[in-house]
């Protein structure tokens, strides 16, 4: 199934190395032909790092999809009863977030859309990036592959020398994955090994 014409919930958490790689998809997910639709923690929302300022996220998504973001819990909440979504990317997805997700705990704007999306039973698409995806979050990851109309976009682990829990999706395959999570399939093979970045 193709993306064209399709409302996309493109969600976006606190791995603030990664999103650099996730304006771009946003914006092929458009170029695609689907509404977009995007979504902030409350933390993304406000925090300026490093890697860039949370006004100028904000002000990119609103350029690329011509919508302002959902950053609150109460503006997530009628994804569910108004059907507004017809799948939800969360990329990036940090251990945090997996853990909130795979324990049923709400208490941020991208777990409730994800919550009130489920109820429709809808498909929610996944591109992990966690330092501890092979420790602490790999249980999570584990509830998670288990439970209906949860889909994982490929990853591996992206230093495995320096460090060797952590795990990145493959954001290339972001729009890919979704595609086929529309067809209520999941993406094969979801380990990827990075090689210099690239996927073999």
């Amino acid at each position: 199934m193709k993306i064209a014409g399709k409302t996309i919930g493109f969600a976006i958490t606190g791995s603030y190395c990664t999103h650099a790689k996730t304006l771009p998809i946003v914006t092929q997910f458009v170029q695609n032909g689907a509404k977009v639709i995007p979504i902030l923690s409350e933390n993304v929302a406000i925090t300026d790092t490093r890697f860039g300022r949370a006004e100028d996220l904000i002000d990119q998504l609103f350029k690329a999809t011509g919508y302002n973001p959902i950053t609150s819990i109460n503006g997530a909440e009628p994804i569910g009863p108004k059907e507004m979504l017809d799948a939800l990317v969360i990329a990036p997805c940090t251990g945090n977030t997996l853990a909130k997700m795979a324990n049923g705990v709400t208490d941020t704007s991208v777990t409730m859309a994800a919550k009130a999306h489920i109820r429709n039973n809808r498909p929610v698409i996944i591109a992990i990036s966690t330092n501890d995806g092979l420790g602490n979050s790999c249980k999570n990851i584990g509830a998670l592959l288990n439970m209906k109309n949860i889909y994982f976009v490929p990853f591996g682990q992206d230093d495995p020398i320096n460090k060797n829990n952590s795990l990145v999706a493959h954001f290339d395959y972001i729009l890919q994955s979704t595609e086929k999570a529309l067809d209520s399939s999941q993406i094969q093979p979801i380990v990827k090994e990075y090689v210099s970045d690239a996927i073999v």
